[in-house]
């Protein structure tokens, strides 16, 4: 068994994420925040979409869903901690619950910090992590909710997953993020290379997503914080970057 993820650009800066369950053809998007760019890759893919995951509920990660969920005829799923603000759940979970796609295995993992009720899926056969707000390339989401003590556990629990993990973002903030790393981490050579890397693929109009947890644990400053305290004074420095 195996998922494929394709990344599907929304928005001035978003990611709708499309899955595919290769055994089965069962589709899934995560947080369609803009229904017609999400309405144009699934009809690419064969014009189908059974699922649709939820990681939180700002508007940007939700306001695509209603228009396809009146098209395909999509299940939504998201947290039940989040459902008072989350479009009408037809599948409300909870950490450590599984969601499938098809023959494929997700597992909810609790990642608050960003906000109160965030999730995440993860997806070991397709080594997928839809991670929404909670952690960006060489970044991780405002504090908007939660405290740094809630990001520093949610981003722990990410970090623990295999390096070879594809981080699927919530949006594409690589270049902004790499200019703060550096200020953090000057002499860290693979975040150079990074920077580097990421520089080159914006000037050709590509993405930087997805990238491997493994790379980000050797070039994320928050993934490499050693305490909530520390990551708490690199978001507000993050914060008040220019």
């Amino acid at each position: 068994m195996a998922v494929t993820v394709q990344a599907v650009p929304c928005l001035s800066d978003n990611y709708a994420w499309l899955l595919r369950d290769t055994a089965s053809g069962t589709v899934a998007i995560c947080d369609p925040g803009e229904a017609k760019p999400a309405i144009a890759a699934i009809e690419a893919g064969g014009g189908r979409c059974d699922i649709i995951l939820l990681t939180h509920h700002h508007a940007d990660h939700i306001d695509g869903v209603e228009e396809i969920r009146a098209r395909y005829g999509a299940k939504v799923i998201g947290a039940a901690a989040d459902a008072h603000r989350l479009p009408k759940l037809d599948q409300a979970v909870a950490p450590g619950d599984t969601v499938r796609v098809g023959e494929a295995a997700g597992q909810v993992i609790d990642s608050p910090g960003h906000t109160i009720g965030h999730i995440a899926y993860h997806f070991p056969e397709g080594h997928v992590l839809l991670c929404g707000d909670t952690l960006f390339s060489l970044g991780c989401g405002r504090l908007l909710e939660g405290t740094a003590e809630d990001m520093f556990r949610a981003l722990s629990l990410l970090k623990a997953l295999p390096p070879d993990t594809l981080v699927c973002c919530g949006h594409e903030y690589t270049a902004s993020n790499a200019r703060f790393a550096l200020t953090v981490e000057p002499g860290n050579a693979a975040l150079k290379a990074r920077a580097r890397e990421v520089e080159a693929a914006r000037a050709a109009g590509q993405p930087t997503l997805p990238v491997t947890l493994g790379q980000e644990l050797e070039t994320n400053p928050f993934l490499r914080a050693d305490s909530a305290e520390t990551l708490g004074r690199i978001r507000t420095a993050k914060d008040n970057f220019r």
